[in-house]
């Protein structure tokens, strides 16, 4: 079926056609999520997060491609999530230990190999404005344009922040790899 009918019928208030969607984006809204530094172990509330806003405003998406409207959710539910956890942390450290601790062991099963390990942590080590769009470019292949749609900056900007993105992921991996070596 395609995706537009979907789309369509669900706005309509077609359960079915919903948890389609859902079904179709769902591996890419969380893939999306945990490359913006979303940690596995919240995976799932994050994901949530996004369908419940999709749900509710679907019916205002007239947009030409969902997957971008799609990604501007993702993100924008990320920052919530985040801002929201920042302000519970704050509440305790002995909560933070637990977590980091769930995180570790949950990574350890998403992370299967050292080398997407050491990727993984070198692109989070990325400040937002550059890990962004390495992630949107390179593990999703979205085009400049719908980069910059998404984090709704310019054309000019995206370019510069990829250019700047991949020089700090370079010499990131680099040192990591001299830290190894070493």
């Amino acid at each position: 079926m395609v995706e537009a009918d979907l789309i369509a019928r669900a706005q309509q208030g077609d359960k079915d056609a919903y948890i389609d969607l859902i079904r179709i984006h769902q591996q890419t809204v969380e893939r999306f999520a945990f490359q913006c530094g979303v940690h596995s172990n919240d995976l799932a509330d994050v994901s949530q997060e996004v369908f419940v806003k999709l749900y509710r405003f679907l019916h205002q998406f007239k947009q030409d491609r969902f997957t971008t409207w799609l990604y501007k959710i993702t993100l924008n539910a990320t920052r919530d999530y985040y801002r929201k956890e920042q302000r519970e942390l704050a509440k305790g450290d002995k909560l933070n230990a637990h977590r980091q601790t769930i995180f570790l062991s949950a990574e350890d099963d998403v992370l299967l190999f050292e080398e997407d390990r050491t990727l993984h942590n070198a692109i989070q080590s990325l400040d937002e404005k550059y890990r962004y769009p390495i992630v949107l470019y390179y593990f999703h292949e979205l085009k400049y344009e719908e980069i910059a749609e998404v984090l709704n900056i310019s054309l000019s900007t995206v370019k510069v922040r990829l250019l700047r993105a991949k020089e700090k992921l370079k010499a990131a991996l680099m040192q990591e790899g001299s830290v190894e070596n070493g």
